[in-house]
């Protein structure tokens, strides 16, 4: 493949410039960080796992009409997606107490939650992603109210549909994190999901047993991080092997044990 111009590096994925005006490509590395990258390794395979698992969500999501900036998967690590402005927020929805949010309310983890929860977070790793309120988002001109009222509404669709996906394959959705961005059509401006849905922004709990299928088994030193990637990409029927795990497991970079939200 020609050399190709890097427009974005982030913690887990790579963005290239596009064959075409107006599109990328995406590439998901093998990285696992937490607690905004203070926490770093590298997990052979991930990468691979990731791009699966967001391909099946992010085409389930378009059938259903879910506006996205998903294309089409181009290979193993790879997928083509629409260029757009990224709302510099990370929206997370919660269903069932844990993490960050169970530590700030004293809520029992595992505890369900009245309703579903959705939470602003602002995109600044320097200030650690500090959480804030609709009106901070609209002071300082990151989203407008009417993108507001879209994001929350695409956030609990895309969750409702999600509970039922990850219900029927024995996985309870406890919270997960997504980004939004705004797309240009000619004089149009769409608020369509963007980034990836994975077991890496998602906390996946088995249904019966209670396990862990996600990016706490990494966060909390639990171990068998690709196994349970793996696990998820089975149930979900991306998985046409079960290749075993290569290497002795993650590669530690940096450690730093504290409680985090889902990024």
């Amino acid at each position: 493949m020609n050399k190709r111009r890097r427009i974005y590096e982030g913690k887990a994925k790579v963005l290239y410039e596009g064959p075409e005006p107006g599109t990328l490509i995406q590439h998901f590395k093998d990285d696992a960080t937490a607690f905004n990258a203070k926490k770093h390794a590298l997990i052979e395979g991930k990468g691979v796992l990731n791009n699966r698992i967001s391909e099946y969500i992010f085409a389930k999501l378009g059938e259903i009409g879910v506006p996205t900036h998903f294309i089409k998967r181009l290979n193993m690590r790879e997928q083509l997606i629409r260029e757009v402005e990224i709302v510099p927020l990370e929206v997370v929805v919660r269903n069932i107490a844990a993490g960050s949010l169970a530590t700030r309310l004293g809520l029992e983890e595992g505890a369900q939650l009245p309703r579903s929860i959705v939470e602003f977070y602002y995109k600044k790793d320097e200030l650690n992603d500090p959480m804030v309120s609709e009106e901070h988002i609209t002071a300082f001109g990151w989203a407008t109210p009417q993108e507001i009222d879209e994001i929350m509404q695409l956030a609990l669709r895309v969750n409702d549909f999600l509970v039922g996906l990850f219900l029927g394959i024995g996985i309870r959705l406890v919270d997960f994190k997504v980004e939004f961005g705004r797309l240009y059509d000619n004089e149009q401006v769409r608020i369509v999901l963007a980034d990836e849905i994975s077991p890496d922004c998602c906390r996946l709990w088995d249904a019966q047993s209670g396990d862990k299928l996600d990016k706490d088994r990494f966060r909390r030193d639990l171990g068998g991080v690709l196994e349970a990637y793996q696990e998820v990409a089975r149930r979900l029927g991306v998985l046409t092997e079960n290749p075993r795990p290569r290497g002795a497991g993650p590669v530690l970079v940096t450690s730093n044990p504290i409680n985090g939200k889902p990024n």
